[in-house]
């Protein structure tokens, strides 16, 4: 029997499946996260320096304004991405290069709940900002855990990953819970004095505790590629400021912790976060100076080879920014004229990334060529050794 136009038999067989709504959302991934938490930290990062600046505080404001409408709307576009392209979506989960990205929804949650209480209560109110960092952190700090759990697990069952391709990137699930610490006691004062504060205070140092043991795991396997295979390729090369992100945001935490210890814990707790912040940030703020200066020296070179934009960009904003906390932090429990050099320095670097990131995202949006299925990137030369480079 000849099959109608709409029998099942005609269906099932038709050749060209029927378009999804929303086509230029198939490709946007949870790297789209990146540009919230860049932004974010422009406004947190911005509004403890120890400059005077008429407007400056208003200016991180409406920098914290505009975060806090891209996560939505960028929270709105993974919704639909996720409604309509499933499929796709779970091939992210699956793809060892995609799968930690998704540790940037708990970094973006929390870099805009943590700015909301540092200068988005001059514009909503401290009880509308309490409000929010309440639920963006519990939100933020509940997805990190799931995250730094899943895709660990993910890279040891499902995905195979070869040793030329460990990059920075499988720090970024890693890092979260290093947000949730950081960002945890501006809530403590905010919490009834006694049990509740000091819950809040110990949980935010296992966070820090968490995020500090597991990086330390995966941040030899880094060092190891590069010394034994050379650069990364072109394209992934920003990634090594990532390295950046847990040392600055671990700095920035112990920083916070001693600021909220003192009317969370009793005494002998209280009084020992300080030298602690100060014991622990200074070194590893070095380190992060160090880091800082390899990877800029890479970046170069790859950009003298070619390196074109990318999302990878937005690596330059928010581990910079986390460093720029940090030295404010350590400027504030030191009292050293030179760490708030410091940070001011790193602010304006913080900028410039921003500045230069934004611009051209904006512009690959309006070109189309971000949102685009992605393309096999081509080949590199390899040299006759690893020593000729």
């Amino acid at each position: 029997m000849a099959s109608t136009p709409h029998s099942p038999s005609r269906s099932r067989s038709h050749p060209h499946p029927l378009p999804r709504p929303f086509p230029s959302l198939r490709h946007l991934g949870p790297n789209w996260y990146a540009p919230v938490m860049g932004t974010a930290i422009v406004a947190s990062a911005g509004a403890g320096l120890p400059l005077g600046l008429p407007g400056l505080r208003t200016a991180c404001t409406a920098v914290w304004a505009l975060a806090l409408v891209a996560l939505v709307a960028v929270l709105g576009a993974r919704a639909l991405h996720w409604t309509h392209h499933r499929d796709q979506a779970r091939a992210d989960l699956l793809d060892p290069a995609v799968a930690p990205f998704h540790g940037c929804l708990s970094m973006a949650l929390l870099a805009v709940g943590g700015g909301a209480l540092v200068v988005g209560r001059d514009w909503i109110g401290v009880r509308a900002a309490i409000a929010l960092d309440v639920v963006l952190f519990s939100a933020g700090t509940v997805v990190g855990l799931i995250t730094a759990v899943v895709v660990p697990y993910l890279m040891i069952a499902r995905h195979r990953t070869q040793p030329h391709q460990i990059t920075p990137v499988l720090l970024l699930p890693l890092v979260a819970p290093m947000v949730s610490a950081a960002l945890g006691p501006l809530l403590v004062p905010y919490l009834p004095p006694g049990e509740a504060r000091q819950t809040l205070l110990f949980g935010c140092l296992a966070l820090f505790g968490t995020s500090l043991l597991a990086t330390l795991l995966v941040l030899p396997l880094v060092c190891g590629r590069l010394v034994m295979a050379g650069p990364l390729p072109l394209a992934l090369t920003p990634s090594l400021f990532l390295v950046l992100g847990p040392l600055g945001q671990s700095t920035t935490a112990v920083g916070n912790l001693a600021d909220a210890a003192p009317g969370a814990v009793p005494a002998p707790y209280a009084h020992a976060f300080t030298p602690f912040a100060v014991l622990y940030g200074v070194p590893v703020l070095g380190f992060a100076l160090l880091w800082l200066a390899l990877a800029a020296a890479l970046v170069v070179r790859a950009r003298r080879r070619g390196m074109p934009f990318s999302m990878a960009w937005w690596a330059f904003t928010f581990p910079v920014g986390t460093c720029a906390t940090g030295a404010t932090a350590l400027a504030r429990h030191t009292g050293l004229a030179a760490l708030d050099v410091l940070a001011v320095a790193l602010y304006a670097l913080l900028l410039a990334a921003w500045a230069t990131a934004a611009v051209c995202t904006v512009r690959g949006l309006v070109s189309g060529g971000l949102l685009a299925a992605p393309r096999p990137a081509p080949a590199e030369p390899r040299p006759a050794t690893a020593r000729t480079r």
